[in-house]
């Protein structure tokens, strides 16, 4: 069962008892992303994951490093275009300590001058090192053609010219508008000590919003068709293709994901059979959902020779057109529908697993489904409802980016 316990302040914390392990997840979740930044802000979201691993009043960025080391712990980060996560996983009976770490990198990181200029060096290498994969910086592009004039559009490591600004000042002042009581959700999952509760209620419950806080602003942002070629001297062709689609809210997203996973979510799907395995035309070739509170985008991506661009093309059009004309058969849909079923339990074997749901499912939804209520969502998924995606999204002009050589 997952409780909830709302604190004085508003941070809430979610925990699941699961008493036959003996470890305990535990994540951070800020209601704070990339898409909440202003433009000059772009990639300071992100910066500031790093910079909390970089040292506070009492710990050196070593001394964090070392003490989970030493008790055989997992401390790590992420940040996407809506909220950040800070998490680790330890042995049970050092959960404690590793809340106690997690709390003073939250509140008493220094953000020192010299740790500023290290890290900023560091995420600049992240930057470069996205853009030198062509698989990852198509779907960069990609996104900059979706939303040109909205946050959501621009990358979540920021770009070197925003990088360069960031001060502490810069950092302090994100903090206080972003991470107030009342955007935080502590989220543990595994064998769960009361003291635990506790400590983190003390550690967490007792600090107060800044008067500079915000709350989020959903932009309801128009996507926008079109393409964008990236010419660079690369062995294959990289393609991206995407379709606007329905938001994290919609009652019809697991018909989303079971729709997703017929065209192009397995090896069994319609676009690896089609490209792949009859045509041979790539390596890899799939696609994906992304959903945001107010918006999402169906995308598929295959990479290939520049000499077999066009004909990839032309069968993944093909492919999609089929589907419009014609849908999709009952074994399809029947097989999308256990498959999901299969992956969401599969998933879920792992306290790191469960601690992510459900801290995702308070920060985004305010709720939580049991796996039953999910699996009997799952099975409610009807031929009508990924008729009406069908015709919602993939009639859509999508917006395209390429990233190759010159044909």
């Amino acid at each position: 069962m997952v409780q909830v316990h709302t604190c004085d302040n508003g941070v809430r914390i979610v925990s699941e008892q699961i008493d036959h392990v003996r470890s305990v997840a535990l994540g951070i979740f800020v209601n704070a992303g990339s898409r909440y930044e202003l433009p000059e802000e772009n990639g300071i979201t992100h910066f500031i994951e790093h910079m909390l691993f970089k040292g506070t009043a009492t710990r050196t960025a070593r001394q964090i490093a070392e003490e989970f080391d030493r008790i055989g712990g997992e401390l790590n980060a992420f940040t996407s275009k809506e909220n950040t996560c800070y998490y680790a996983k330890v042995l049970d009976h050092h959960a404690e300590l590793a809340v106690t770490i997690l709390a003073d990198m939250f509140f008493n990181s220094t953000f020192a001058e010299e740790e500023l200029e290290k890290e900023r060096q560091v995420v600049l290498e992240e930057i470069l090192m996205s853009e030198d994969a062509p698989d990852d910086d198509v779907h960069e592009k990609l996104w900059e053609v979706m939303y040109p004039n909205d946050a959501l559009g621009r990358p979540i490591l920021g770009t070197a010219a925003t990088l360069k600004t960031f001060t502490a000042d810069m950092i302090r002042a994100y903090m206080a508008k972003h991470y107030g009581p009342k955007s935080v959700v502590i989220s543990l999952a595994g064998n769960i000590s009361e003291k635990l509760l506790q400590t983190i209620i003390d550690l967490f419950g007792q600090y107060q919003a800044s008067p500079l806080e915000v709350a989020p602003v959903l932009t309801n942002p128009q996507f926008h068709p079109g393409e964008i070629t990236k010419i660079r001297d690369t062995e294959q062709a990289h393609v991206a293709i995407s379709y606007p689609a329905i938001g994290v809210k919609d009652p019809d997203m697991y018909s989303f994901i079971a729709l997703n996973n017929i065209i192009g979510g397995n090896m069994s799907s319609r676009l690896f059979q089609e490209v792949r395995e009859e045509r041979g035309l790539a390596y890899t070739i799939f696609s994906y959902q992304s959903c945001y509170a107010d918006v999402g985008a169906f995308t598929i991506y295959g990479s290939t020779s520049r000499q077999q661009l066009s004909q990839l093309q032309h069968t993944v059009d093909a492919t999609l057109l089929d589907i419009v004309a014609g849908g999709v058969t009952e074994e399809e849909l029947d097989n999308a529908k256990e498959q999901l079923k299969g992956s969401f339990v599969l998933g879920l074997e792992g306290t790191g697993a469960r601690m992510n749901r459900n801290g995702t499912s308070e920060l985004v939804h305010g709720k939580h489904r049991s796996v039953d209520e999910v699996l009997t969502a799952i099975d409610a998924v009807s031929m009508e409802s990924v008729e009406r995606l069908i015709a919602k999204i993939l009639k859509a002009e999508p917006a395209i980016a390429i990233i190759g050589p010159k044909a």
